[in-house]
């Protein structure tokens, strides 16, 4: 955190290494959590690409409240929610995710969890947004229910029901899939 404050601090100053060592830091997160919530590597990379273009331009402006990790995850996950509704609109296509692939050291069990993580990620998908946005935030981008809450404008009962709903709608998705097999 304090590590953080140095960067943004040396960043506002002008400082392009301050850049480099923030978007090194993040981009990785940012990334995963934009793919999570778009179901799309590609939009996923336009996501975090645009969310940084803007957090060059407005580096004089910038006042965070909490840390940066969650200011830039608060960005992510509204840009992504944005061109979730574009989308919508403009083509009126359902929304198809792509498996996110577990990284596994052990060769024999890469199969097994690449199965697991391609269903996953297909059970995820076919959630609906504001349902998979509420999953994903909380237990890949780690926010609590109250800043979910927050940064969509909604009440905390409504996110954890989002989240119960659809935790339910995966359990029943993975269970139904398990027992056809």
């Amino acid at each position: 955190m304090l590590e953080d404050r140095l960067l943004l601090r040396r960043f506002k100053n002008g400082s392009s290494e301050a850049l480099c060592g923030i978007y090194g830091k993040y981009e990785n997160y940012l990334l995963t959590l934009a793919t999570a919530l778009l179901g799309d590597v590609h939009t996923a990379e336009d996501v975090v690409h645009d969310v940084f273009c803007s957090f060059i331009q407005s580096r004089a402006r910038i006042k965070l409240k909490g840390n940066l990790k969650s200011y830039l995850r608060t960005c992510v996950a509204n840009l992504a929610r944005d061109r979730m509704r574009a989308l919508k609109r403009h083509s009126g296509a359902k929304e198809a995710a792509e498996p996110a692939i577990l990284d596994t050291n052990e060769p024999s069990r890469e199969v097994i969890c690449s199965e697991e993580s391609r269903k996953l990620s297909s059970a995820v998908a076919q959630l609906p947004y504001e349902q998979r946005e509420a999953i994903i935030l909380h237990l890949r981008g780690g926010m609590r229910f109250r800043e979910i809450a927050s940064m969509q404008g909604s009440s905390i009962n409504t996110i954890k029901s989002r989240y119960r709903y659809g935790l339910d709608k995966l359990r029943s998705t993975l269970n139904s899939e398990a027992k056809e097999k």
